[in-house]
């Protein structure tokens, strides 16, 4: 694996593709995330972003960029869902991701940790790894600076209790954590076309990652559906 300052230099300011499809997705498949990564990669796409050791396994096979790692599991009275214990740090580590992605919300998780709590083990058992705090607001994404996070993402802006509603992309949030914490900030989260991430690149963003507007063309259609829904009720 490339040394951490490497990696870094290499994804700045750069494009990073989410390549995910949930069990109850039509793309839900890893040999069809894998062709996505590729298409991603001969699109420009300079780092990769998937969930489960299935599909990050056949990824690696055809792409060979550096990959985010998480693990979606739901366990119950949690509403912490990417790699939420530390079983699945433990199968991501193994499996062989440059940076794994752990939900760093405030929110209590299924072991009844608080990620304050639970970071300083993460940390003791893989100190090689690297690894980034999805975040949904500035008091969280500083509390990830202080717990030694290699680098911080908007992720979670707009899908946790108190930022419901939140407008996204959250470029706001991206801005004020450039300003004030000095590690990699990867914007993501709801950018949904160039214009949006040129927005979030203008605040200093270190990369960015795109998902829904890129990989999932179900979502993707829904869109242009709706367009055209409004389109008939006018007419």
């Amino acid at each position: 694996m490339e040394t951490k300052e490497n990696l870094f230099a290499n994804i700045k300011g750069q494009l990073i593709v989410s390549c995910q499809a949930l069990p109850e997705e039509p793309l839900h498949s890893s040999f069809i995330m894998g062709r996505m990564a590729y298409a991603a990669m001969l699109g420009g796409a300079k780092g990769i972003r998937a969930n489960s050791v299935e599909d990050i396994s056949e990824i690696k096979k055809v792409v060979n960029l550096p990959i985010i790692g998480i693990i979606k599991r739901v366990y119950e009275d949690s509403g912490v869902i990417i790699t939420p214990t530390m079983k699945e740090i433990d199968a991501l580590y193994h499996e062989g991701v440059e940076i794994i992605a752990i939900d760093a919300t405030d929110r209590t998780r299924p072991d009844k940790t608080t990620i304050c709590e639970i970071f300083p083990m993460i940390r003791e058992k893989y100190k090689e790894q690297l690894f980034m705090a999805d975040c949904s607001t500035y008091e969280e994404a500083m509390k990830a600076y202080e717990l030694g996070f290699d680098c911080i993402g908007t992720t979670l802006s707009g899908y946790t209790e108190s930022t419901k509603g939140k407008r996204l992309p959250d470029v706001e949030l991206a801005k004020r954590i450039v300003e004030d914490i000095p590690i990699p900030i990867i914007a993501e989260g709801g950018i949904s076309t160039p214009e949006e991430l040129t927005s979030m690149f203008n605040v200093g963003v270190h990369a960015a990652v795109v998902g829904t507007a890129i990989t999932r063309p179900m979502e993707i259609t829904k869109r242009f559906s709706e367009v055209i829904k409004e389109y008939s009720h006018k007419g």
